[in-house]
């Protein structure tokens, strides 16, 4: 007799783990406890020495699909004199949970499985029709718990005792409920509730039925989804469709589709293999679809207005199975909250946000009694080069954690302020928040400070670190540095903005420079005479350092921030810097009629001045620039407006390019002003002069955006080549460019930088399980803390010493 101990780790709680080993032990004659701790399952067994032997080489053949186990280090201890008789499954210990976003024993939300969808449709089943239908294999695990480790008793199903059936099937080890901890049925789990208008004639009396009847009469329906609230209509309603739009305060940002399979829009969708499993995976993420040119789509025009692509999503509960094949047409699913608000995910904010009488937006709500923990909005990736690019990292993959390349003490790092999203590093693993939006709100602040103050209570004694962006303007920043003079023993280190973004795609798939990085951004804060970066060549060395080898030719932004809402006022600076000739050209009318002539005049003089005109390098406002200039949008409604508006009228010209000629716009490398102290630039200004000779001549939008987005390939593929011939390389493979930033979020781009640098020789790398925008620049961060960083990342002076 022997006994042996394992602490596994990795992921292992919540994906039927205990379930799988208690089987294998059982058929193994072993005994002992298989307990759930924080952060890890801890298994204690005793048996003969070749049974546990056998268990330790049977083991990785058994994990359940979603199950992940790192490295083990098996403990063979004395069997002692007390042998347990029985084989046990338990849990050991609880420390409660609030925001929660740091949480080593929790896995994300899995949608219902093949097993549970079936029951779900079966009339003979006794949970036919439920809507909380679950197992050991699928349901809500991160949005349901309130603490660790992960069980029944810590979540919010607590209170709901289970009925003898329930907990028969929950007790049977040969059935696939064993020990599935959010087990529940119509007799003893949660239930439906409805508020919302009478029903109507001939519709269904149960809350489900009202819910249906709602959206085919074109109501606007607010859901209790599983991480709070969602907002959904008709998508083949225009009328109800464009109402949402009002009332959600959300003028033209695309709004994406949840459908019960995509069959009916395949004809008008492009769907790959790679796309197709991302749809049907546990995750069920939205997924950005490219749209066929093909006319009679039963979608309303307003769903996804001038986008080349449209978000399709397939249910990530058995209630959106049931909603979307009961309505069994395409149901618009956006998040349920009002411009600029956070997500909704109690019933109080639904009934403050959502229906209040004085402005409502949703016509009726469906909720149930299964309370949502945390809130917890919608995944959205896009499958390029036949990968999975997620651009917003939440329900079915956080909390999951992240490798690092580098190993090291304990460390938190902030982020940014939009699209907030903290990350804390523990030994090789980064755990990466899912975001929390922009830190401007006071809704957001109060989660975010809730979050922080939850995780320093439960992680402070082993931080040695906090790290920020270098932005001094911004809230996180600031935060650290209040962090620093409090606990002098706690590092602040600043990590340049575009230095992170480079190496959170490195640290993603797990490698250390040097590298080569393209930055091409929006606004990010950086040392020298031009302090908005934003279309950057970076060299990164050895410890992470980075030096800006080439920048976008800066042009000025009149009005400062409110430039960065009005793609007009990027394209007057970029006019103003190419000089006299450009601001009479006929080609800029679009832009310049978007101004009354006295204002125009006026952001003339405070250019001239450098008034209220910071200058920038930033390629996410020459995209604005350009935008404007063709007249696709001159005041933004959301972030982003004018990037995407280009994107789609190049996606248009590229589906068609037999039928006109593929212009040909030069960006030229070019020494660089001696006073921004870095070898070269791109220079916009021979793209600018045969841009506005083309809309002059009447060319097409499309053919110009197609024009622009190839101009842009071409140059940063050129740099790469002649960079690459001066950069030494960690080992003997393709030298290595990072692709980063939030342009990278356009497929055109990113497509087509990728194939360019690999028929040069290079090697890229982009961000794939982490957004390229801002949503990852905390894993970045802690790679620049961990490896060293060089100047851009060292300790802030004054506040601690290294």
């Amino acid at each position: 007799m022997q006994r042996l101990r394992l602490v596994c780790r990795g992921v292992v709680q919540g994906v039927g783990f205990r379930p799988a080993v208690y089987r294998l032990a059982r058929e193994l004659g072993l005994s002992g406890s298989l307990d759930n701790h924080q952060g890890a399952v801890v298994l204690e067994l005793w048996g003969s020495g070749a049974m546990l032997e056998q268990l330790l080489a049977r083991l990785p053949g058994a994990l359940p699909v979603q199950a992940r186990l790192e490295p083990l280090q098996p403990q063979w201890l004395p069997a002692g004199a007390v042998v347990p008789q029985d084989l046990r499954i338990g849990v050991s210990g609880m420390t409660p949970l609030a925001a929660g976003w740091v949480a080593p024993s929790l896995v994300p939300d899995l949608a219902p499985c093949r097993s549970c969808l079936d029951e779900l449709a079966d009339p003979g089943n006794r949970r036919h029709r439920y809507p909380f239908i679950s197992c050991s294999s699928c349901g809500p695990r991160y949005s349901v718990a309130t603490a660790e480790p992960y069980c029944r008793a810590h979540t919010t199903l607590a209170g709901f005792r289970l009925c003898a059936a329930c907990q028969a099937e929950f007790d049977d080890p040969g059935g696939r409920r064993f020990h599935a901890e959010t087990i529940a049925c119509p007799r003893c789990g949660p239930r439906l509730q409805w508020i919302g208008p009478p029903r109507p004639p001939g519709a269904a009396a149960d809350p489900l039925g009202r819910a249906v009847a709602l959206l085919r009469a074109g109501g606007i329906l607010a859901l209790q989804g599983v991480g709070g609230f969602q907002l959904l209509v008709d998508a083949t309603n225009s009328a109800a469709v464009t109402r949402l739009r009002r009332r959600k305060g959300r003028p033209s940002k695309p709004l994406a589709l949840l459908l019960a399979a995509p069959a009916p829009l395949e004809p008008w969708l492009r769907i790959s293999a790679a796309e197709r499993r991302c749809l049907h995976s546990p995750q069920a993420p939205i997924v950005l679809l490219q749209r066929r040119q093909r006319p009679g789509c039963p979608l309303s025009e307003a769903v996804a207005p001038g986008c080349a692509e449209l978000g399709i999503m397939l249910p990530a509960s058995p209630l959106h199975w049931l909603l979307a094949t009961e309505a069994a047409v395409p149901l618009v699913a956006t998040s349920g909250n009002r411009s600029g608000q956070p997500l909704a995910h109690t019933l109080a904010e639904a009934l403050a946000w959502l229906v209040d009488p004085l402005a409502p937006i949703a016509d009726g709500v469906l909720l149930h009694d299964r309370a949502v923990a945390r809130p917890l909005d919608d995944s959205v990736l896009r499958c390029i080069d036949g990968q999975p690019q997620l651009l917003r990292r939440a329900r079915g993959y956080a909390p999951g954690p992240l490798p690092l390349p580098a190993a090291g003490p304990a460390m938190l790092a902030l982020g940014g302020d939009l699209r907030c999203a903290p990350a804390l590093a523990l030994g090789q693993q980064a755990w990466l928040a899912p975001p929390l939006g922009d830190l401007t709100g006071a809704c957001t602040q109060d989660r975010w400070q809730a979050g922080l103050d939850e995780l320093l209570a439960r992680s402070a004694d082993q931080l040695a670190a906090v790290c920020s962006d270098g932005h001094p303007g911004y809230l996180s920043r600031q935060w650290a540095q209040a962090l620093g003079r409090a606990r002098p023993a706690l590092l602040h280190i600043s990590v340049q903005h575009h230095q992170a973004h480079a190496l959170a795609v490195l640290a993603e798939h797990g490698r250390r420079p040097p590298a080569l990085a393209l930055a091409f951004d929006g606004l990010g804060h950086g040392p020298g005479p031009v302090p908005l970066w934003g279309g950057e060549g970076l060299l990164i060395d050895a410890d992470g350092g980075v030096t800006r080898d080439v920048c976008l030719r800066p042009f000025a932004l009149p009005g400062a921030a409110l430039a960065v809402r009005e793609p007009r006022r990027a394209a007057l600076g970029l006019l103003a810097g190419a000089g006299s000739a450009a601001l009479e050209h006929g080609g800029a009318a679009a832009s310049l009629a978007a101004f009354a002539p006295g204002e125009r005049q006026l952001l003339l003089q405070a250019l001239s001045s450098g008034c209220q005109s910071p200058l920038t390098s930033s390629l996410g406002r020459l995209f604005d620039a350009v935008a404007s200039l063709l007249d696709l949008v001159q005041v933004l409604s959301h972030e982003g407006q004018g990037g995407l508006l280009l994107e789609g009228a190049a996606s248009a010209a590229a589906a068609a390019t037999d039928q006109a000629p593929v212009r040909s716009y030069p960006l030229p490398l070019r020494p660089a002003s001696v006073d921004l102290d870095l070898p070269h630039w791109w220079d916009w200004q021979p793209l600018l002069a045969a841009l506005l000779a083309d809309r002059e001549a009447g060319v097409s939008t499309a053919a110009i955006a197609l024009g622009f987005h190839r101009a842009l390939i071409a140059a940063a593929a050129a740099w790469a080549v002649r960079a690459a011939r001066h950069q030494p390389q960690a080992d003997a493979q393709a030298p290595v460019v990072v692709l980063c930033g939030g342009c990278f979020q356009n497929r055109l781009l990113l497509d087509g930088t990728l194939k360019a640098l690999r028929r040069a020789g290079l090697q890229p790398l982009w961000a794939q399980q982490l957004p390229s925008g801002d949503g990852g620049l905390a894993l970045g961060q802690l790679l620049a803390a961990r490896i060293g960083g060089g100047c851009a990342a060292a300790a802030v002076a004054g506040e601690s010493a290294p």
